[in-house]
């Protein structure tokens, strides 16, 4: 990846100049127009101004997918995910996630008005991220994964963050990502004293409609609470 912000979709607010933004990250072999849909059944209010992003993620080899390239936000060993990471990845990765944030942020968006989110790899991107970025989000949403070096989180995770809300959703019947993994990552995040809320649904690696719905009303209200009208 080079120095230069990630290629990305935006979907700029209709009423009113951007104050807010929600940076969602795909998950892997996807890009940023899988989750570009989902914007208007999101209901999100128009008048909080709100910028979607959503970059895609470079082109790699993917080592569980037999070495094939793809996008990809940093490398999968296997299966067993929290076992074996890329961790040289994910940390390259991080920073240049967190360069967006930056970049939203010199367009005039304060940091307490921007939300990070992510589906599967793009979750775990906006757990790693979010929870290490140096200045408050207004929240972090999960998706559909882990908690990424979950070890190294005490150690490196930003004061700023620290009250960060963060909602994570996981299917139950997911055959990629167990939804043991999604509940490991969230207990640890209460055990280090995260407000983390956590959900599950009948459904397996994918989005289920009723997250839409709970989604939408999550963004609205902490997007709300951090730029009141």
């Amino acid at each position: 990846m080079s120095e230069a912000l990630l290629n990305r979709i935006e979907i700029e607010p209709t009423q009113v100049a951007a104050r807010a933004a929600v940076i969602w990250l795909h998950g892997l072999g996807a890009s940023g127009h899988d989750f570009e849909p989902i914007v208007p059944y999101l209901r999100v209010p128009a008048e909080l101004g709100v910028r979607f992003v959503f970059p895609h993620a470079p082109m790699q080899p993917v080592t569980v997918n037999a070495g094939m390239t793809m996008p990809s936000w940093y490398d999968i060993y296997d299966m067993d995910i929290p076992r074996r990471e890329d961790v040289a990845g994910i940390r390259a990765t991080g920073q240049h996630i967190a360069a967006l944030i930056t970049h939203e942020i010199q367009r005039g968006v304060p940091s307490q008005s921007i939300i990070l989110a992510g589906f599967s790899q793009g979750g775990a991107m906006a757990l790693y991220t979010g929870l290490r970025y140096a200045e408050p989000l207004a929240g972090v949403l999960a998706l559909s994964c882990y908690l990424p070096l979950a070890e190294s989180l005490a150690t490196e995770a930003h004061a700023a963050n620290r009250a960060t809300p963060i909602m994570m959703m996981h299917g139950a019947h997911d055959p990629v990502i167990p939804v043991d993994y999604g509940a490991q990552g969230h207990q640890r995040l209460q055990a280090l004293g995260y407000t983390s809320e956590w959900h599950t649904y009948p459904m397996g690696h994918e989005v289920h409609p009723q997250q839409i719905q709970v989604i939408g009303t999550w963004l609205t209200h902490h997007l709300n609470g951090a730029n009141p009208q």
